[in-house]
C-alpha cells in the first residue's frame, strides 16, 4: 500500500469519527478533528475535503455559528458542485436568515441536481411563498407530491397556497390528502374549515373546527372560526361563547374582538358591539375592518358624525373597502351633505363601478338635489346591474310619478309587491284570493285591501266608483277602525271591514280577488290629465250637530284648522314635522282669525297647554276617528297643515286646504316646483320650502297668504259692527 493511499484512508476515517461525533451532538469536537483538512492540501482528495466542510458547516450551524457554517457550506460545493445534500443544508440555512432570494438559487440548483427529490421541491415551494409567488410555489409544491404521493406536509403547504389563490376545490382536496398523513394537525382541520366555510357548507366547517379543538382545546383561531359558523347559522349565543373563549386564551386577539362585535350587532346589542370593535381597534390601530364595523354600529345606533369618522379611518387604513366609500356617502346624505356624498359614491364607483346599490345611493342623492335626469340614469344603470333590484325600481319609480310619468310611474310601482321588506310583500303572501291585475271585474266580488297610509286611502277613495263602474257585484274596503265611519258612505264601497274579519271571508272563498286603491290608478291607466275627481266626502248631520257647541265658542270671524305634525312613524316624519306649536306663532298675528287644533297625536299635548299668546280651541283628543275630523273641518273656513292625511281628508270635503311641505324627500303626489296638485285642482294650495329654508320661512308665507285673504273680510267685519 502506497502513503498516498494510506493518508486518504485516515482523512476518510477522520471525517467518519467526526459524522459519528456529530450525530452524539459533540459538534465542538467534530469540528476540531476535521479543523486541520479544510484548507486546500495536496494529499487530500477534493471528496474527502468537501466531506469536512459539510461537516464543518453541520457543526458551525448547531454551534450557532451561522455565517461560519454558510462559508463551509459553499466552499464544499466550490469544491464538489454535486453535493446535493449540501444544497438542501445550505438552502435550510438561507432561508432562516430570510435570504429568500438566495435561498431560491440554491434550492433551484438542488432539483436540477435531484428532480426526483420531493423535499427539494417542497422547500422551494415554501422559498417562493415566503417571497409572494405563489404560483410558482403551488408548482414546486405540485411536484413535490407527485414525486410523493403521501408527502402530507407538502400537501399541507399546497393546500394553504391554493386557498390564497383562491382554487378553493383544489385546496379542499390537497387539505384532506394532508389529513391522512398528519391526522392531529390542529391546524390543517382549522384551515379545512376555512376553505368549507369559503363554499358555504357551513356543517362541514363546523365538524372541521370542532375537530381542530378536539386535538388542540387551547386554540384560539378554531375558536374564533368555530364562532364565525355559529353565527352564519345564527347560533348567536354559541357564537358569543365560542369568541369569548378564544379572547380568554389570547384577550389581545383583534380578529376575535372583531367577530364578537358582529355577533353582538346580529344580537341588536349595539353598544357592546361597539366596544367590541373599539377593543379590537386598541390591539390593532389599523385594522380597517374593525373601523368600518364601528361605522356600521355608529350608523345603526343613528351616530352619524361619528360613524363618519369611523369609515373616514377604515379608508385611510385601506383605502380599496369599497363599501367603506358607500357607506360614508349614505352618512353623508343623511347629514344633508349631498354633494360630498356623491364624491363618496365616485369614490366607490372607481373601485367597483359594477355596484348596483352604490349606482342608486347616487340616484337617491341626485334627486334630493333634484338633478331629476341625472337620478333617472343612476337609477337606470343600477337596474341594469341588476333587474330585481328593488329599491332602485321603487326609487325610479316614485321619482317617474312625481315627474307626472304616470304611464310608466305606476306600472313601476307595482315592484312594492316584490320586495320583502315592504308590507305590501306581506299582503300578496296572506291573500289566497289573486290579485286583480286589471281584467274585467263584470259580476265578481272585489276586496280592497289597505295597507298604505290613511291619507292615501282618503286620495286614492275616488276609485271605489271607478272599480264598481267595471262591474264589480260587491265591493268590500278592509281598513283600519279610524276609517270605517268615513269610508261607509263612500260611493262605490258595499261593505267595510276590519283586517282580520276579512281575512277570515278571504279564506272562506268570499272574494274574487284583491287589489290596492293604489294599484287602481295602473288598470284603470290613469294619466295627470286623466285623474279622476276627488271623492266627495260626506258628514251625518247629527255629527256635526256634535261639534258645535265646542266651536261657537270661538270669537267672531274665520275658523281655521291646524296640524303641524305627522305620524311620528311615517319615514320622512323627521323632515315633514313641524318642531313645535310655537313655530306657527305667527299666524296669531292675523285679525280676525281663530284656529283650531286637529292635531292627532304626537304634538297633542303642546296643543292642550299652548304657550302665552296663542290662543288654540284644542280638539284634536277630543277625535275619535276621521269621522269625527271631517265633522269639525266642515265647519272650519280653511285647513292649515303639514304633509298629512288631515290635508287629503279637507281637500275631498271640499275646504280650502293649505299645505306646508318638507325641504327634502316630498311625496312624489305633490309633484315638483306646483304650487297647486292635480288630484285636488280647487282646494289645495302648496307652500314648498327651498333649499336651505327654516320652517319659520314657510310659516311666513302662509301668514302673508292670510293677510290677503282675509284681512279684507275683516276690514269689512269692522266696518258692518261699527254700523
Amino acid at each position: 500500500m502506497t502513503p498516498t493511499q494510506t493518508r486518504a484512508s485516515s482523512i476518510t476515517d477522520i471525517n467518519q469519527q467526526a459524522a459519528s461525533l456529530c450525530s452524539a451532538g459533540q459538534f465542538a469536537e467534530a469540528w476540531l478533528l476535521v479543523k486541520p483538512v479544510l484548507e486546500p492540501r495536496a494529499d487530500v482528495s477534493e471528496d474527502a475535503r468537501a466531506d469536512a466542510l459539510n461537516i464543518a458547516g453541520a457543526c458551525s450551524y448547531a454551534m450557532g455559528k451561522l455565517s461560519d457554517a454558510e462559508t463551509y457550506w459553499r466552499q464544499c460545493l466550490r469544491a464538489k458542485p454535486g453535493y446535493a445534500e449540501v444544497y438542501s443544508s445550505l438552502g435550510m440555512l438561507l432561508k432562516s436568515l430570510g435570504q429568500l432570494s438566495a435561498a431560491k438559487a440554491v434550492y433551484r440548483q438542488l432539483v436540477a441536481l435531484r428532480p426526483d427529490q420531493a423535499d427539494a421541491h417542497n422547500n422551494l415551494g415554501i422559498v417562493l411563498y415566503g417571497m409572494g409567488y405563489r404560483d410558482e410555489a403551488e408548482a414546486a409544491y405540485h411536484q413535490a407530491v407527485a414525486i410523493r404521493p403521501d408527502y402530507a406536509q407538502a400537501h399541507y403547504n399546497r393546500a394553504i397556497v391554493l386557498h390564497e389563490l383562491r382554487r378553493l376545490q383544489e385546496a379542499e382536496a390537497s387539505y384532506r390528502k394532508a389529513l391522512i398523513g398528519l391526522p392531529e394537525h390542529a391546524e390543517a382541520h382549522n384551515n379545512l374549515g376555512n376553505v368549507l366555510m369559503e363554499l358555504g357548507r357551513v356543517a362541514e366547517a363546523d365538524a372541521a373546527y370542532r375537530q381542530a379543538l378536539t386535538i388542540k382545546p387551547q386554540y384560539p383561531e378554531a375558536l374564533n372560526n368555530l364562532g364565525g359558523v355559529l353565527k352564519a347559522a345564527y347560533r348567536l349565543a354559541e357564537a358569543e361563547l365560542a369568541c369569548r373563549l378564544a379572547l380568554a386564551i389570547r384577550p389581545d386577539y383583534a380578529e376575535a374582538h372583531l367577530n364578537l362585535g358582529a355577533v353582538l350587532a346580529d344580537l341588536k346589542r349595539l353598544p357592546e358591539a361597539e366596544m367590541a370593535y373599539r377593543d379590537a381597534i386598541s390591539h390593532r390601530p389599523d385594522y380597517a375592518e374593525a373601523h368600518y364595523n364601528l361605522g356600521l354600529a355608529l350608523f345603526n345606533m343613528e351616530r352619524l358624525p361619528e360613524a363618519e369618522a369611523a369609515y373616514r379611518e377604515a379608508i385611510r387604513c385601506r383605502p380599496d373597502i369599497v363599501h367603506a366609500h358607500n357607506n360614508l356617502g349614505c352618512v353623508l346624505r343623511l347629514l344633508d351633505r349631498l354633494p360630498e356624498a356623491i364624491e363618496a359614491f365616485a369614490q366607490a364607483l372607481a373601485l367597483r363601478p359594477d355596484l348596483a346599490e352604490t349606482h342608486y345611493n347616487v340616484g337617491t342623492a341626485l334627486a334630493q338635489l333634484r338633478r331629476l335626469p341625472e337620478a333617472e340614469a343612476a337609477y337606470l344603470r343600477a337596474l341594469a346591474l341588476r333587474p330585481d333590484y328593488g329599491d332602485a325600481r321603487f326609487g325610479l319609480a316614485v321619482m317617474v310619478l312625481g315627474m307626472g310619468r304616470f304611464e310608466e310611474g305606476w306600472r313601476l310601482y307595482e315592484c312594492r309587491y316584490d320586495q320583502p321588506g315592504f308590507v305590501h310583500h306581506k299582503t300578496r303572501a296572506m291573500l289566497s284570493c289573486p290579485q286583480w291585475q286589471g281584467g274585467t271585474l263584470a259580476g265578481k266580488s272585489l276586496l280592497v285591501w289597505q295597507e298604505d297610509g290613511l291619507g292615501d286611502m282618503v286620495q286614492f277613495s275616488r276609485y271605489f266608483a271607478l272599480l264598481k263602474a267595471q262591474g264589480a257585484t260587491h265591493i268590500a274596503f278592509a281598513c283600519v277602525p279610524a276609517l270605517h265611519r268615513l269610508m261607509a258612505s263612500v260611493d262605490g264601497v258595499d261593505a267595510v271591514l276590519d283586517h282580520d274579519t276579512a281575512m277570515v271571508r278571504v279564506a272562506a272563498s268570499t272574494y274574487d280577488c284583491w287589489t290596492s286603491l293604489l294599484s287602481a290608478p295602473l288598470h284603470l291607466r290613469t294619466t295627470v290629465e286623466t285623474i279622476p275627481r276627488a271623492v266627495r266626502l260626506t258628514v251625518e248631520p247629527s255629527l256635526g250637530e256634535k261639534w258645535q257647541p265646542m266651536l261657537k265658542t270661538m270669537p267672531p270671524g274665520r275658523r281655521i284648522g291646524l296640524v303641524w305634525k305627522g305620524n311620528a312613524k311615517h319615514h320622512n316624519d323627521a323632515n315633514r314635522s313641524i318642531p313645535t306649536l310655537a313655530t306657527l306663532a305667527p299666524l296669531w298675528s292675523v285679525p280676525g282669525l281663530s284656529f283650531v287644533s286637529l292635531q292627532k297625536g304626537q304634538g297633542e299635548d303642546e296643543a292642550q297647554n299652548p304657550p302665552a299668546g296663542q290662543p288654540l280651541l284644542e280638539l284634536g283628543s277630543a277625535v275619535n276617528d276621521f269621522a269625527d275630523s271631517a265633522a269639525i273641518i266642515e265647519q272650519l273656513d280653511l285647513v292649515i297643515c303639514v304633509d298629512t292625511s288631515t290635508a287629503h281628508l279637507a281637500a275631498s270635503l271640499g275646504k280650502p286646504c293649505w299645505v306646508m311641505l318638507p325641504e327634502k324627500d316630498i311625496d312624489w303626489r305633490w309633484m315638483h316646483e306646483r304650487s297647486d296638485s292635480p288630484w285636488y285642482p280647487h282646494t289645495l294650495r302648496l307652500f314648498r320650502r327651498a333649499t336651505g329654508e327654516g320652517w319659520s320661512v314657510s310659516v311666513e308665507r302662509v301668514r302673508q297668504a292670510c293677510m290677503e285673504r282675509f284681512s279684507a273680510d275683516h276690514a269689512a267685519e269692522i266696518c258692518s259692527a261699527r254700523k
